[in-house]
C-alpha cells in the first residue's frame, strides 16, 4: 500500500500562510526531495490553483528571476504524473494529468493508496484536515520556521478528530535558517 504524505510549511505558532514568509533554499530542497518520492498529488481546489499552472510554468519557462532551488522544485513538481483534485466547484482541470473528483473522499483515497507506485503527496490545509479526520494520512512533514505571526489561520483549526491523533517522530532536520523539518508517522 502506498503512503499518503502530508507536508507543509508553518510558523512556530502554527500559521501556514505562504505569503507571509519564503521557505528558503534548504527548505525548498527538502520539499523537492519529498516531491521526487511521489507520483501522485492529492489536492483540494485552493492548493491546486496555487500550484498549477504556477510550478509547471516555472519548470517549462524559468526566468533569470527564478531561484535555482525553485526551478528544481518546479521540475520535480512537473515530473509527477498524476494530480487528483477533490472539488465541487472546479469543472475543468488546468492540464491533462489532472483529474477532478467530487465523490467520496475516503473511498477514492483508499483506492489510490491501493494502486502501485510511489507516495501520494498532499498539502494545503482544508483537504489535509479532512484526510486527518479520516485517519488516512500516513506521514506528516512539518517544516517549522522561526517566525511567530501572532494571527492568521492555523493548522488543523476547526478539525474534528474522532480521537487524538498520535504521531511518532522518526526524523528531524535543522536548517541554517533556523527552520526545523519534523517527520512523523502515525503511532
Amino acid at each position: 500500500m502506498r503512503n499518503l504524505v502530508y507536508a507543509i510549511n508553518t510558523t512556530i505558532d502554527g500559521c501556514y500562510d505562504h505569503t507571509k514568509f519564503y521557505p528558503g533554499k534548504e527548505t525548498m530542497e527538502y520539499f523537492t526531495q519529498l516531491t521526487r518520492n511521489a507520483d501522485t498529488f492529492l489536492y483540494g481546489r485552493k492548493i491546486y490553483e496555487l500550484m498549477v499552472p504556477y510550478w509547471p510554468d516555472v519548470a517549462k519557462n524559468p526566468t533569470d528571476d527564478d531561484r535555482k532551488e525553485d526551478i528544481e522544485f518546479a521540475r520535480a513538481f512537473d515530473a509527477v504524473g498524476k494530480i487528483i483534485v477533490f472539488s465541487r466547484s472546479l469543472d475543468n482541470p488546468a492540464d491533462k494529468k489532472t483529474r477532478i473528483i467530487n465523490t467520496n473522499l475516503r473511498d477514492e483515497t483508499l483506492k489510490l493508496k491501493q494502486e502501485e507506485g510511489k507516495n501520494i503527496s498532499t498539502g494545503g490545509v482544508d483537504l489535509a484536515s479532512q484526510l486527518a479526520e479520516l485517519g488516512l494520512i500516513d506521514e506528516y512533514h512539518f517544516v517549522v520556521h522561526p517566525i511567530v505571526l501572532g494571527s492568521g489561520k492555523r493548522l488543523f483549526e476547526g478539525t474534528n478528530l474522532q480521537e487524538k491523533l498520535k504521531l511518532k517522530l522518526v526524523d528531524s532536520t535543522s536548517f541554517n535558517s533556523g527552520a526545523v523539518a519534523l517527520h512523523y508517522i502515525k503511532a
